[in-house]
């Protein structure tokens, strides 16, 4: 069964933009959470949500003039960008939202802090990413935000999505989401009220997709990419993606068609399916003999 449905009727405006970190910086602020709601047997400790597609619609919407803008003239941004020093996707992310809700024009946020540390003596509790203020609602929201990949196994449950380095599972984000870094009452002396998730990037089901279920807790309003130790035969062609288009690709391809393979993100030439090819194991290769 392949989730065709899952790919029809998406919002991707982004892929509109012409500049990479244009292109990029509208994803981060419009796509979906790739979660829509928590998991059923996840053990909640401190509680948090997720926003719903909707709010990132509107916030999307309300940016559009911007990134328009942004997309021919992108020095502000490329200048932002140039302070992180790191290539780790998830702090790039991170900037890209900073950038925007600094952008206090285009929405309801009044922004209070950015990598908040909580000490207690000489020992550092934790960090909150961002501390907010709704003008809307007059609440003080923290928000916790990661971009990550998650590729699907066995049954689809919660304890079978693995990250690239399979010790990052999509369990073990949501426990330490619940255990530790919500677990703040207050922040530079200001009540939180009000606790969410920005869980933004991509999932992966493995080819040839099954006929399983998907759980009700992933988001079919993001796009759904395949993963496999295989090389895809046919049609269409794949070209391999340069790390940074793992946000957003450019709006051509960046290389040729692939010919040699290796553990990576790679794009059809001709459309929005993506395919994250994995070296099998020498365990597998084994069980394939």
């Amino acid at each position: 069964m392949h989730f065709d449905f899952l790919d029809s009727n998406l919002d991707e405006r982004w892929l509109h933009l012409t500049h990479p970190m244009a292109r990029q910086l509208a994803f981060c602020v419009g796509s979906p959470n790739i979660l829509r709601s928590l998991p059923a047997d996840l053990p909640i400790t401190h509680s948090f949500q997720f926003h719903n597609d909707s709010i990132w619609r509107e916030h999307l919407d309300r940016y559009w003039p911007r990134l328009q803008y942004l997309d021919q003239h992108p020095d502000e941004l490329i200048s932002f960008l140039q302070k992180l020093k790191s290539t780790r996707l998830g702090l790039r992310f991170e900037m890209f939202i900073w950038f925007w809700l600094l952008d206090s024009s285009y929405h309801a946020y009044q922004l209070l802090g950015h990598s908040i540390q909580k000490i207690d003596g000489a020992r550092t509790l934790g960090e909150l990413d961002f501390l907010l203020l709704n003008t809307e609602s007059n609440e003080i929201e923290h928000w916790e935000v990661a971009l990550k990949y998650y590729l699907a196994e066995r049954d689809y449950s919660l304890p079978f999505w693995y990250g690239l380095n399979r010790s990052d599972t999509l369990s073990r984000k949501l426990h330490h989401f619940t255990q530790k870094q919500f677990q703040f009452a207050d922040a530079m002396e200001r009540t939180i009220q009000r606790r969410f998730c920005v869980l933004k990037g991509q999932l992966y089901l493995p080819s040839p997709s099954s006929s399983l279920t998907l759980p009700d807790w992933v988001n079919p309003s993001r796009r759904i990419g395949h993963w496999g130790h295989r090389i895809p035969s046919g049609t269409p062609q794949y070209y391999r993606l340069q790390r940074h288009e793992w946000i957003c690709p450019l709006m051509n391809a960046s290389s040729q068609n692939a010919k040699w393979w290796t553990d990576g993100l790679y794009k059809a030439m001709t459309d929005e399916r993506y395919y994250m090819y994995r070296q099998p194991s020498l365990l597998t290769l084994q069980r394939c003999k």
